[in-house]
């Protein structure tokens, strides 16, 4: 940068305004632009994702289904179902949108919809005595239970479940209609990235130190993190809705 007087020095650090309307990828601007929307997308995502997904919960039944296996075998199997889970997450928020955009549903009526369904977990989770996306294992067939597979039933339906699915969707459905900007894009597909990242690293610690870890909680320590993250999910679905409705009013 020059002075005043044409020489070269530092500009002052309080100057953090651009001329004109900032854009995501250019100047000084657009660095902070870009860490604040993939921080915001990695809040988002992970937020809405871990108190459905939330392996605390599935991982005593994932250590009971897997009391079998040896110990190498167990962490082998966490690791696979982390990636299976991360996998079938992010292709329903990448290509969910993207399918019920093609059949003709339009992206704020998405938006509302799994808003509603995001709320409506929510509210089971913070008011219900017994609600679970996950599948138990009492509940799995004894066929299922001798024939494990890192995909069935371990990672679906014990981890990532329909309304977990449901959540990524609408996740999904946050972008704007049609084919966003390049830039607009990588900012925000970083911080999903990162967001699914995070939940496939929750379900392996968890599932790697199921036994460690339900001692360490135990039943109240659950409790309240399943409601505390149920309160947010709330709030997340209830802010999608409104931002559907929204998108819906100002198209007519």
């Amino acid at each position: 940068m020059r002075g005043p007087g044409g020489s070269h020095g530092f500009a002052a650090p309080v100057i953090l305004t651009c001329i004109g309307p900032p854009h995501v990828g250019a100047g000084s601007c657009g660095k902070p632009l870009r860490v604040n929307g993939i921080f915001s997308a990695f809040l988002l995502t992970f937020a809405a994702l871990f108190p459905i997904v939330n392996p605390i919960e599935s991982a005593p039944f994932f250590f009971g289904l897997t009391s079998s296996l040896s110990s190498a075998e167990r962490n082998a199997m966490a690791r696979k179902v982390a990636i299976n889970g991360f996998a079938l997450l992010l292709g329903s928020m990448a290509l969910g949108p993207y399918i019920l955009e093609f059949f003709g549903v339009r992206l704020p009526v998405v938006r509302i919809a799994g808003g509603l369904v995001v709320t409506a977990l929510g509210w089971k989770l913070l008011t219900q005595e017994e609600y679970s996306d996950h599948a138990d294992s009492a509940g799995l067939p004894a066929r299922s239970r001798r024939r494990l597979g890192s995909f069935y039933p371990l990672t679906m339906p014990l981890t990532v479940g329909p309304g977990s699915m449901s959540v990524a969707i609408t996740i999904g459905s946050r972008k704007t209609e049609g084919f966003p900007p390049l830039a607009e894009l990588a900012v925000h597909a970083t911080g999903a990235l990162l967001g699914m990242a995070a939940i496939g690293a929750s379900i392996y610690l968890a599932y790697r130190f199921a036994a460690d870890m339900a001692k360490l909680l135990g039943e109240t320590g659950l409790e309240v993190l399943v409601r505390l993250s149920a309160f947010f999910l709330m709030c997340i679905g209830i802010e999608t809705i409104w931002n559907g409705w929204s998108a819906l009013n100002i198209a007519h």
